[in-house]
Parts: C-alpha cells; structure tokens; sequence
C-alpha cells in the first residue's frame, strides 16, 4: 500500500531540509508531494534546487494559504492512503505507522492523530493556544457528532479514494474544519490514535492565530448546515 505524503510549505527554511529527511527515513513504500505556497525566506530558492526520487516539487506564484497548497498536492496523488505532513517539526514522520495501521487492516477510512489523547511525549507551551484547540474541538463534536479529541491536529490520514467524493473549497487553514465535517457526513469510519507533539510558539515561526479560530466556527457552520 502506497503512501502519499502531502507537504505545503510556507516561509519554513529553518525546517525544509530535516523533515524532508525524516520523512524520506520512514520505511513505508511512498512519494512526497511538496508545494511551496510562494515562500520569501529562501525554502523556494531551496526546493527549486531539490533532486530526489519519489519526490514531487510544486510552487504557487503567489500565496494563497495552506488549504490552496493542499490542494495543489491532492491533486498529484498517486498513492492508495494520503497523510498531510506540515513542514515545521512539530509531528514525528516515524509514527506514520501508528495511524497507517489501522487502513491497513481495513478498520478506518480516515485516521487523526491526536495531540491530547496519547501517553507519548509532548511539549508544554501555549496554554491559550491549546484551550483553543480543545475549545474549537468541543464545537465541531458539537455540529458533527463525532467525539474527536484534536480536530485541529496537522495529521489527518485517509483513503485516497475519498477525494474523488470529497469537493475541497478552503484555501486557508479553514481546511481543518470542512475536512472534518465532510468526513463526518458520509458517515466514514474515523479512528484517532495519539501521537507525540513537539509544538513551536511563535518566535519560532508558529502562524496559526486567534482570528484563524474564529473562522473555523464559521467554517463549521457552513459546511454541516449550509453547502455540500
């Protein structure tokens, strides 16, 4: 079973080349889909430059967001399972694994990994950012009646297949919540497993924010009660 690993990278130069190496170091059969999202730091000028097999380098020409470079790589997929890898190296690679194995079995068409609910290490930081998280979560439960405890989590594994059903709009982090509710509402079977979180602030480069959150309520909304 092939694994497609779908990377948008956005202003990441700090990064770019270790998790490229981590990712490449999991021994799972797979290809890396990379898109940069119009990046000003260099990791452009660094991509262009990138020659490696099984390797996949997209560039916007203009920046659009993170859901925009989603796309941009879904669209590339020749793999049998997707799994989205943010390119800073706050989630570990090896533990693709962890979430593989439940498709493998064919017990779960899509899988999170969730930063709450795992007994692996964790950074402690941002206290206001993760009761968000939390928070944001409570609410999607809420209008999806799934009981996730992370639907924020960067690592959402699934079935290749669901996006020839599945029609993405967001182009911004408002991905996360319209991924979610449209999993929800064709009823597939969604797992979590806990995973290790090595979470950045955001001297370190960290670009989510509070007005980002509260898109996603919106987000929710309109998704679960007012389009496909």
């Amino acid at each position: 079973m092939k694994l497609s690993v779908v990377i948008p990278v956005y202003n990441e130069i700090q990064t770019i080349h270790e998790i490229i190496r981590r990712v490449q170091s999991v021994q799972i059969e797979k290809e890396i889909i990379i898109v940069d999202d119009y990046s000003t730091d260099g990791t452009r000028e660094y991509l262009q430059t990138l020659r490696a097999d099984h390797i996949q380098v997209f560039f916007h020409e203009k920046n659009q967001g993170k859901g925009a470079a989603l796309h941009t790589g879904f669209a590339h997929v020749s793999g049998d399972v997707v799994v989205i890898q943010d390119a800073d190296l706050e989630y570990n690679p090896q533990e693709y694994h962890l979430l593989l194995k439940l498709i493998v079995e064919g017990r779960a068409d899509v899988v999170y990994g969730s930063r709450f609910l795992t007994g692996s290490e964790r950074r402690i930081l941002l206290f206001w950012h993760s009761l968000g998280n939390k928070l944001l979560t409570f609410l999607s439960n809420m209008i999806t009646d799934l009981n996730l405890t992370d639907m924020e989590t960067c690592y959402k594994m699934f079935k290749a297949d669901i996006l020839k059903t599945m029609r993405l709009e967001q182009q911004g982090f408002g991905f996360e919540p319209e991924f979610t509710v449209k999993v929800a509402k064709q009823r597939l079977r969604i797992y979590e497993v806990g995973i290790s979180y090595h979470g950045r602030d955001y001297s370190e480069g960290k670009k989510i924010g509070w007005k980002d959150g509260v898109a996603v309520l919106w987000y929710l909304v309109k998704y679960r009660f007012f389009a496909d």
